[in-house]
């Protein structure tokens, strides 16, 4: 079902702009070790980052398909809709984080697995945008 804090939007909110900040300034860093051509250093930030999307990101969206989705929509043909597209959102942030892992080479993150990182970011960003206007109807400006 998820705790408490996933059904309250101002709660809900704060999770998903931690998790995304973190990610950007993880992601940051690494971008500036690769331009410094410091390749230890930087295949260590991307393993630490690979963990961070694993950690906050996606074990927020497990505990979100964990019932809160179900809870949520209700019989709310509409949000059932929504929370089809939600996971779906949530599947391709796994697809692409298991692309990284594949793709990562030993010696250090390459200009495709960095496409990559920042993809992360872009679809996060969207969804959690998404999630809040459909499920707790905050609506963008």
């Amino acid at each position: 079902m998820g705790g408490p804090a996933l059904r309250q939007h101002h709660a809900h909110h704060a999770i998903h702009e931690g998790a995304l900040s973190g990610a950007i300034d993880k992601t940051e860093e690494l971008e500036i070790l690769i331009q410094e051509g410091k390749s230890a250093e930087a295949r260590l930030a991307a393993d630490q980052l690979l963990g961070y999307w694993v950690t906050r990101v996606l074990s927020h969206a497990d505990a979100e398909e964990e019932g809160f989705y179900e809870e949520m929509a209700g019989e709310n043909p509409d949000l059932r809709l929504a929370v089809v597209k939600l996971t779906r959102d949530h599947d391709i942030l796994r697809m692409i984080v298991a692309d990284i892992v594949n793709e990562l080479p030993k010696d250090g993150p390459a200009p495709d697995v960095m496409r990559l990182f920042y993809s992360l970011i872009t679809i996060n960003a969207i969804h959690s945008r998404e999630e809040e206007r459909l499920l707790f109807g905050e609506h963008s400006e």
